[in-house]
């Protein structure tokens, strides 16, 4: 069974740095595609940041590519999203998701985290 937990998130001004993590506490983690979600309100669910199996592979929407950097340490069942020159437009909650598919569709997450909430100030 996989069990996601967020962690990290906050209130940051423009420009700044956060570095969200998601645990598993299951067995499995190192079986599935892992990627972050966000949702700003109003708005639909978008993708963020996937990354393989391995860790060897990342892709990111075209929104945060060069900003956001996804990892993850398959030995702690952890998967992170190093966040760089924050903007007010990134204000969301983020959750992490694993995944049996390379995809970017919210349908394509088989597990959800309950998400943290990121604030830009400007």
């Amino acid at each position: 069974q996989v069990q996601l937990v967020e962690s990290g998130g906050g209130l940051v001004q423009t420009g700044g740095s956060l570095r969200l993590s998601c645990v598993d506490s299951g067995r499995t983690f190192s079986t599935y595609i892992m990627k972050w979600f966000r949702q700003a309100p109003g708005k639909e669910r978008e993708f963020v940041a996937g990354i393989s199996r391995s860790g060897g592979s990342t892709y990111y929407a075209d929104a945060v590519k060069g900003r956001f950097t996804i990892s993850r340490d398959n030995t702690k069942n952890m998967v992170y999203l190093q966040m760089n020159s924050l903007k007010p437009e990134d204000t969301a909650v983020y959750s992490c998701t694993a995944s049996r598919r390379l995809d970017t569709e919210v349908s394509g997450a088989d597990y959800w985290g309950q998400g943290t909430q990121v604030t830009v100030s400007s």
